[in-house]
């Protein structure tokens, strides 16, 4: 009988049983089917079990835990692929969802569920669980009285909403009334340790869930599934990579440095898509060690112990530690350890404290009051060093075995010296070409082109922010694609800032480029940014988006990527004669259909 005939007149199941059954049946394979044929034939003849070689005993509700991830970037996912692997290898049931792809009347079934969530910008749910998000904390949410939870919430202490996805998903699930089985944890930039740690408590947990189902389990059985390896390359395991080209793009009485990387991938088998970022490990500056380390009077060949191995403090510093950015805690830490007055100060106030740690290195923390620390001291305040993720500015359809790179140099003098950013200046100054640097992919699908290549695609990118948006106009040439492309650029100065001019012009001539409209702040008497050039189209852009085009923001976090969102909110009230909540909900919507997509920081 075909599983469209479950529903017939002859059939002996309920549609309730019917819809199960399909439902099952659709997630396995020929083998499977063939298998479970078998041993539904099996009981029916003997009422009892037949056992099969490499399968799980079933065991009830509890023998299936979910998996879900809230991720923007890719570190959440990356997260909950490792919680999934571990469990698997403890050989339990356990399914992975990307939340976009969860299918939301299926949460009241669940009975034990991880949520992994990142959260995106300032306290902002990432794009791809928008609904999974709404879902929870709507009216339709079911209760869930019989599910038990955990959450991972990963974040950046710098922001005030530190997490916040995490601790809403966490809320919301308890007002539903699920129970945490393992409290939530709350992450930073260096999340690996803390995550490995909870991991660890939360499979004990686990287990103990599956050893009570499975003393009360019936007999019957279910082939594990097969997850795939993964790539070859990731954070944990980078592909040692050449670099190939470091060029200044930026004009030589340019207040700002932007280079041009290129970086051969050659024989490494690494694919990435438009949209994608590169995660780059870098070395800090050895003359930033030695200043660090002279200001706290301590020796260079102090050791320590980090990971079960004995290093110096100055090998430590140069390549496993963050030497450079500040943060909250560090600071805070600093000024107990110091009894600056003036660090003391800072802390009692969380805003100010925030500001000051975001604009101020750590040297120039510790500078504030000298205070003599030991090397295990230091470590102690320090984050671990983590990879820099870049927006890839390359099509593999253009450049084959490279992948490029626009990196702004982060750089700025103060009274006691130049300051350079660890990433941007190991890439600019501290890497030669032909010399080596670990990198990998870091895949979003949340920033991707549309499937269709008749799509109208809106481009708004200023600074380095223009970065995905050479690759989408190199893969669109490639693809040949149909749809119209608008970019929207700016930058100071047209003379000195005006990144990747020629390629661009050279496609607006040839018609890859329906439309190039840039600002140069600097040039006029009135400043004049992005989103002025979008209200100065709006009606073109209210058109564009009627037709189904797809937009999207790169660049800037906190000041640029707020003043677009809220110039298409002003347009569509302008053009589209919606309501301020109207405007939100229809904004929202594209979202939800990614038709709106941004990579911000």
């Amino acid at each position: 009988m075909l599983l469209k005939e479950l529903s017939g007149f002859a059939s002996p199941l309920s549609d309730n049983q019917a819809n199960q059954l399909k439902q099952a049946a659709a997630e396995l394979s020929p083998q499977q089917l063939a298998w479970v044929s078998g041993y539904f034939y099996g009981i029916s003849q003997n009422n009892t079990a037949v056992s099969a070689p490499n399968a799980v005993t079933a065991t009830g509700p509890a023998t299936q835990l979910t998996i879900i991830f809230a991720s923007q970037t890719g570190n959440a996912k990356g997260v909950a692929k490792q919680i999934h692997a571990k469990v698997e290898e403890q050989g339990f049931q356990v399914k992975l969802y990307d939340a976009a792809d969860y299918k939301l009347k299926n949460l009241k079934n669940e009975t034990h569920l991880i949520i992994v969530a990142s959260t995106n910008g300032e306290g902002e749910v990432p794009d791809n669980a928008i609904e999974f998000y709404d879902y929870l904390n709507s009216k339709k949410a079911p209760k869930l009285d019989h599910l038990q939870y955990a959450v991972v919430g990963l974040g950046d202490s710098s922001y005030e909403f530190f997490c916040q996805t995490g601790k809403d998903f966490d809320a919301a699930l308890s007002k539903l009334g699920a129970r945490a089985f393992i409290d939530r944890i709350d992450c930073d930039l260096d999340y690996d340790t803390s995550v490995t740690q909870w991991q660890s408590t939360a499979l004990n947990k686990i287990a103990e869930f599956f050893k009570e189902s499975t003393t009360e389990a019936t007999s019957a059985v279910v082939p594990l599934s097969v997850s795939s390896s993964g790539a070859q390359y990731s954070k944990q395991s980078p592909y040692t990579a050449t670099l190939l080209t470091n060029q200044k793009i930026t004009g030589r009485d340019s207040t700002k440095d932007v280079r041009h990387i290129e970086i051969d991938l050659e024989e490494s088998g690494i694919t990435y898509q438009p949209g994608d970022a590169l995660g780059v490990w870098y070395k800090n500056d050895q003359q930033l060690v030695d200043s660090i380390l002279a200001t706290t009077s301590i020796d260079k060949e102090q050791t320590i112990e980090l990971d079960d191995q004995t290093i110096t403090i100055n090998q430590a510093l140069l390549e496993f530690f963050e030497i450079t950015s500040s943060n909250p805690q560090f600071v805070t830490q600093y000024a107990q350890y110091s009894d600056s007055k003036k660090l003391l100060k800072l802390v009692e106030d969380k805003n100010k404290l925030r500001e000051y740690a975001a604009k101020t290195q750590i040297i120039d923390v510790i500078a504030e009051k000298k205070a003599k620390l030991t090397a295990q001291q230091l470590i102690s305040m320090l984050r671990r060093l983590t990879p820099r993720l870049y927006s890839i500015s390359s099509s593999q359809a253009e450049v084959d075995e490279e992948v490029h790179l626009t990196v702004g140099v982060v750089e700025y003098d103060t009274n006691k010296g130049k300051r350079v950013g660890g990433a941007s200046g190991f890439l600019s100054s501290g890497l030669q070409e032909g010399e080596e640097v670990k990198v990998f992919i870091e895949h979003n699908n949340n920033f991707k082109l549309p499937s269709d290549d008749n799509t109208p695609v809106i481009m708004i990118g200023p600074g380095t922010g223009i970065a995905p948006f050479r690759s989408f106009l190199q893969e669109r040439d490639a693809r040949q694609a149909q749809g119209k492309n608008w970019l929207v650029f700016g930058d100071r100065t047209f003379a000195q800032d005006f990144l990747y001019q020629v390629e661009f012009q050279r496609y607006l001539k040839d018609g890859l480029l329906s439309q190039l409209d840039v600002a140069f702040s600097r040039d006029g008497a009135n400043k004049v940014y992005v989103q002025d050039k979008l209200k100065q189209n709006a009606e073109q852009l209210w058109q564009w988006l009627q037709e189904g085009a797809h937009l999207y923001v790169c660049g800037d976090a906190e000041r640029m990527a707020k003043d677009v969102q809220t110039t298409l909110l002003d347009i569509a009230q302008q053009q589209g004669g919606l309501t301020p909540e109207n405007a939100e909900e229809w904004l929202k919507d594209l979202r939800k259909q990614k038709r709106y997509q941004r990579d911000v920081y």
